[in-house]
């Protein structure tokens, strides 16, 4: 992707969003998003885990504009029973890609097992491409800086852009 793009966060947590407990994540994953891409935060919000309005949310931003490139979601990705971010993605997802978040997985696996216990979703919805991110923020912070050498790419494709022609002339 020639110029920088334009992300929206999304923190999913019943506590953060009553004011009972700070926001981490998603300071976390702004700065980390400005240092590493340049790209511009044009949303960011708290919501509570709630399927609809995390649903509603997502949709909202990706119909208006401009329109993120980028909507990362931080939270309600484990296995507790609030955790409803990946069914909230996955029903308005109009097309998956789950080979990323099993691409974060196994090059997060070095540094702990725990990144297997996220079941978080990713695709595109409308022109927007979704990543589902584990609620802390060292967690959120690893998963994306395992895929981010991917995602300038991800979003290139996504507009098209075409794909790279590597040093042997092969296309992927």
């Amino acid at each position: 992707m020639t110029t920088p793009f334009r992300v929206a966060v999304l923190t999913c947590s019943d506590r953060c969003s009553r004011g009972e407990s700070e926001d981490r994540s998603g300071p976390a994953l702004v700065q980390f998003i400005r240092e590493k891409w340049g790209a511009e935060i044009i949303a960011a919000a708290c919501l509570p885990d709630d399927a609809d309005l995390i649903a509603r949310q997502i949709l909202t931003w990706a119909e208006m504009e401009p329109t993120p490139d980028l909507i990362l979601t931080t939270g309600g990705t484990g296995l507790g029973p609030r955790d409803v971010t990946p069914e909230a993605t996955r029903r308005i997802l109009d097309r998956p890609w789950p080979a990323i978040l099993e691409l974060a997985r196994l090059r997060c696996l070095p540094q702990t097992p725990l990144a297997y216990l996220s079941r978080g979703e990713a695709g595109v919805v409308r022109q927007s491409l979704v990543v589902n991110l584990p609620g802390s923020s060292r967690g959120a912070l690893e998963t994306l800086a395992a895929i981010a050498d991917v995602i300038p790419h991800a979003i290139a494709m996504l507009h098209g852009e075409g794909h790279k022609e590597d040093a042997s002339g092969d296309t992927r």
